[in-house]
């Protein structure tokens, strides 16, 4: 079977429970790590699927690497290569699709709740909401005849489906209990003091870290296992 490839584009920003979820599903992957110089492939075709992971940066950035990533999302739509993205890579895909990706009125940082949307069951089996971890400072707007699947009150705009088989996020359902310390280790002079409605200081990220995590594993393995039947074998 073809690997599922990986986009890292920011050391730090790993694949997480993606790639364990992978592993245990025993489907083959390979990570091209953007932040080391790695290429990006020309050929959508010679992969099952296409994962993207988050990153600090913003697709509105001239970077070397935006305009063929995007040439290469383009080309996986159009052939059915399922593609999915965590954050970032959410953003990068709707920007692929030609969807505007610009600042958020609201940064969200840290555990958010979102709801589930009508229609989106197929992805999110037995939840109407749950709790998400989220990073990000702007925000998507849907690709044409995309589906929005994921909102609240703050971004209307949480993820998104095409086709049901590419999928962006704005949150992080990758999210792992190392990542998550790792992130307020290596950032803490982004969060504030004070919990607002959108933004939570380390105390609140950390609280409760392996429960909230497990519980969002459980959401995303929902998600990967929707979007895996889609892959090409």
């Amino acid at each position: 079977m073809r690997p599922v490839v990986i986009f890292r584009f920011s050391g730090g920003d790993e694949p997480g429970h993606f790639t364990e979820w992978l592993d245990a599903a025993g489907l083959p992957w390979r990570l091209v790590a953007l932040d080391q110089g790695a290429p990006v492939p020309a050929d959508a075709e010679a992969f099952a699927g296409i994962g993207m992971m988050g990153g600090p940066m913003s697709v509105n950035d001239a970077l070397p690497w935006v305009a063929p990533i995007e040439t290469l999302l383009r080309k996986a739509v159009v052939a059915g290569v399922p593609v999915i993205g965590h954050c970032l890579g959410g953003q990068l895909l709707a920007k692929a699709l030609g969807a505007k990706v610009a600042r958020a009125r609201n940064p969200e940082i840290g555990w958010i709740p979102v709801e589930v949307c009508a229609g989106a069951e197929e992805w999110f089996p037995g939840r109407r909401e749950f709790t998400t971890f989220e990073w990000h400072y702007e925000g998507f707007e849907l690709p044409t005849g995309a589906t929005r699947v994921l909102a609240n009150a703050f971004h209307v705009n949480q993820a998104f489906v095409l086709e049901g088989r590419h999928v962006g996020l704005q949150g992080h359902i990758e999210m792992t209990c190392d990542i998550a310390r790792h992130w307020v280790a290596a950032a803490a002079d982004e969060l504030p003091a004070q919990a607002t409605a959108t933004t939570q200081p380390a105390t609140e990220i950390l609280r409760d870290l392996e429960l909230r995590v497990a519980t969002l594993n459980a959401v995303a393995g929902g998600v990967y296992a929707r979007w895996s039947q889609g892959l090409r074998r």
